[in-house]
Order: C-alpha cells, then structure tokens, then sequence
C-alpha cells in the first residue's frame, strides 16, 4: 500500500521560516518533520512513498536522495512536482498514474504528526468499505475557557482545554473511488469531502492520543519542546 504525502504547499502562517524553508523540512530533534512521519508509516510496514512536491520541492528531494540520511530505512520514494500552487485535491489528483495498481492507498500532509495506530487505521478502512476515512482528532484550544455565573462572576478559567468538537486530524485512507471526487483545481477538504459527506462515503476513525500539525512557528517551537523534554509521544519506532 502506498502513501502519498501532500508537501508542496507554502507555509504562508510561518512567516520567514514558510518562505525561506519548506513546511516539511523544518526540524524536529534535529530531523525533518518528514522524516519523522516516513518513520511513522515504515513502523506499519508502509514504505512506498509519493511526495507531492511543490514549493521549494528540491530541497525536499536533495535531502532524500543525499547518501546517509534515509540510510537504514527501507523506504522507497517517489518524487512527484505537483506544482507551488495547487490545491490538495489536486496534488492527489497530479499524481494518479502513480497510483494505477493501488486498490487502496494512505493520504497525509507533511507538516502533522500523531501517535496513530495506522495498522487499526487501515483495518478500519477496509471494514467499513466506503471510499474514504479521516483520522478525526480533538486538539486543544487555542485559548484558555472562562466560565461564568449568571452574573457575569468568573467562576472557573481552564487553561486551554481540550475541545469537545473533532477536527480532520489530516491522516486519510482511500480507495480508488476517491478519484471521482476530485480535480487538478479540487481541495480535498471542501467540494470532495463535502460530497463524500453527502453520499455517505466518509467515515471518521476517532483518535483520542497525541496529534500536533504545524501551523504556526509556536507549534514548531512546542514540538520541539516535547522532543527535548523526551515527550516525543508520536516516535513509536
């Protein structure tokens, strides 16, 4: 089964660091977050690999075809340039002919990393039969909560709870039906999941551990943050 990796977009809410170095080469523990998501995948047995490049792709290809840094890994890597500006349902879409003798494939972005169990992933995937599953996730909010009494009192402030509402987590399984869905214009998070939604293609597989995308460069500060202090939850090679 292979595993097509979105990593050609621009990481516009990074400032500096999104034009300057590409989302998915920025460091964690010393290595790129890409790296660290392969390993995820090669964990599970997943080591067939398309990278949907695009902006600033060739340093995501040098740094993977250089000699030593994907040594002791058996990873095979495919390299696809989807284009700087093209939206995720059409980074899938660009890269279809990779992807002919695959009756079912993985899907991810190249700047989250989670604790997910991808062998109960796929599983569940495969049970359900339908054309699509997102790994549904319940991060924390951005904001610490009030709570409050009838009269306007504070009672309670939560630091930053864990929201009770779930979000696209961003790992996806899909067969090839997906492919009906999109178009080299499509985003994969609107016209094609919200058709699939209306068809009752889209199942959700909940996942209650460790996720963390970066968004912003207070993200990529966290994440190495729990690195240093030996909280790497996702690193479960």
């Amino acid at each position: 089964m292979k595993t097509v990796i979105l990593c050609g977009g621009r990481g516009t809410r990074l400032g500096e660091y999104g034009t300057s170095v590409a989302k998915p080469m920025l460091e964690i523990g010393g290595r790129p977050i890409l790296w660290h998501i392969l390993k995820l995948y090669s964990h599970y047995g997943l080591n067939d690999f398309v990278l949907c490049v695009g902006h600033l792709g060739d340093t995501i290809r040098r740094y993977f075809t250089e000699e030593g840094h994907i040594s002791g890994n058996n990873w095979r890597i495919t390299f696809s340039d989807t284009g700087a500006e093209t939206n995720t349902g059409g980074r899938i879409n660009r890269v279809r002919h990779l992807l002919e003798d695959e009756k079912t494939f993985c899907v991810t972005y190249g700047d989250g990393l989670a604790d997910i169990d991808l062998k109960r992933l796929t599983s569940f995937h495969m049970d359900h039969g339908r054309t699509g599953t997102l790994v549904a996730v319940r991060p924390k909010s951005n904001f610490g909560l009030l709570e409050l009494d009838q009269d306007g009192a504070v009672t309670e402030f939560r630091e930053k709870p864990e929201m009770q509402e779930w979000v696209n987590g961003g790992f996806f399984v899909f067969n090839r039906r997906i492919f009906d869905y999109l178009h080299d214009d499509a985003v994969l998070e609107r016209e094609s999941f919200e058709h699939l939604a209306a068809e009752r293609e889209l199942m959700a597989y909940r996942h209650g551990g460790f996720w963390k995308c970066v968004d912003t460069y207070k993200d990529y500060l966290e994440l190495n943050d729990l690195f240093d202090s030996d909280q790497a939850y996702w690193k479960v090679w």
